[in-house]
């Protein structure tokens, strides 16, 4: 078998190879993103009517809400947004499956007892509390014995205000599979038929730190978002991946994600907060190298609107940031060029919202070629629509 470099032209959006993936979404590209939160739910489960071999690496990093409740009770990597992107790419058509999304995404109260909110856990242990009864076997004796996992190692003074049912069930799953993340997440994909592969980009936790321009430190990714904080006065100006205490952790990528790299058929680094759901992404050893060995069309979608963590930043100060963190991946073997792992930006000049600016020739300049079109939907909200941007990432595959 022998293997050619091509070059090609493309229209973007292209409408007939759009067409012709919805009718096979099974042997559709393998995008790969690497991804954090809430910002790529949408784009997601649109994706599935085109490819069922997406690729999503996570951050595993999460600190803050039922996550960060669960990370330090059992010392284990973040499954929030995990479990978030497992539903957004499951076959929402598949008999019991929305049960299942219906579970998933249900939080205890906030408001109740914790003798209240243990009885309640308790129920859905033995399947007696609706949510567990509505789902279909085999799915609910798997769920029960996740939730009876996590029941047996909670800790007494375990909070349980606000705990996503999703989470827990993870939780305990990871504790019944020798603490690997892997097999669980396999487990759910195939039951509720996953339409994509969702991985962490390491199974560790570990935390994420930020040095702050003005030499503040910060140990904990919601420290940095905005949302459970007030917004950073002072802009990142270096960030890295630490133990509890904020000592810098050399982290590799295991081979198994190095391959889904390697594999891909476009890689993006999608919209969502700069540092804590796609930097952080490309902070282990190992993904940088993978990505410039990547033979495939590599593209940014800056965030629209305001992003907490780009305070001082232009969209050329990211493309900078996202090319230095991963050609610092490079060695005296292996040099990095900003060519190597970046070929384009999306970006909407007409409607799109950037509050630190662009500065396009700046980018023109690094070699990164500028794909402007369309991205925003109608009325007042400036995020990027799903409806044009999965079109224009499949044109590029």
């Amino acid at each position: 078998m022998a293997r050619i470099l091509i070059r090609r032209e493309v229209e973007i959006p292209n409408h007939l190879a759009l067409a012709r993936l919805e009718k096979c979404p099974e042997l559709g590209p393998k995008l790969l993103f690497f991804s954090g939160g809430s910002a790529l739910k949408r784009t997601s489960t649109r994706l599935v009517n085109y490819t069922h071999n997406s690729t999503h690496i996570m951050t595993p990093f999460d600190s803050g809400g039922s996550s960060a409740k669960i990370r330090k009770a059992f010392n284990m990597p973040a499954v929030g947004d995990i479990r978030a992107r497992l539903m957004a790419l499951a076959d929402q058509s598949l008999r019991g499956n929305p049960a299942i999304f219906e579970l998933f995404v249900h939080r205890l109260p906030t408001d109740d007892s914790q003798e209240n909110l243990r009885i309640t856990l308790d129920r859905l242990v033995r399947g007696k509390h609706p949510l567990v009864a509505r789902v279909m076997d085999p799915m609910r004796k798997i769920v029960r014995n996740h939730l009876a996992m996590f029941q047996q190692n909670m800790p007494e003074n375990f909070d349980l205000r606000g705990a996503s049912i999703g989470n827990l069930v993870l939780a305990g799953g990871y504790l019944a599979n020798r603490r690997h993340l892997d097999p669980v997440i396999f487990m759910f994909s195939s039951l509720v038929q996953v339409r994509g592969i969702v991985r962490p980009v390491v199974n560790k936790n570990l935390q994420l730190s930020a040095e702050l321009a003005d030499g503040t430190t910060l140990t904990g990714q919601h420290l940095m978002t905005g949302k459970e904080t007030g917004p950073l006065n002072s802009p990142i100006k270096r960030l890295y991946l630490s133990d509890e205490t904020g000592r810098q952790v050399d982290q590799p990528i295991r081979d198994k994600i190095r391959t889904l790299i390697l594999d891909a058929e476009l890689i993006c680094y999608p919209m969502g907060s700069f540092h804590s759901s796609l930097l952080a992404n490309l902070l282990p050893r190992g993904v940088g190298q993978a990505i410039a060995q990547a033979n495939c069309p590599k593209i940014y979608v800056p965030s629209t609107g305001v992003d907490p963590e780009c305070l001082g930043l232009s969209v050329a100060d990211q493309v900078e940031r996202l090319a230095a963190t991963l050609m610092s991946d490079g060695d005296g073997d292996h040099h990095i060029a900003v060519s190597d792992v970046l070929h384009f930006i999306l970006v909407d000049t007409r409607h799109g919202q950037y509050p630190g600016g662009l500065d396009l020739d700046r980018v023109r300049s690094m070699g990164v070629e500028i794909i402007d079109c369309p991205l925003i939907g109608y009325g007042p909200n400036p995020d990027i629509d799903d409806r044009f941007l999965v079109p224009v990432l499949l044109s590029l595959t």
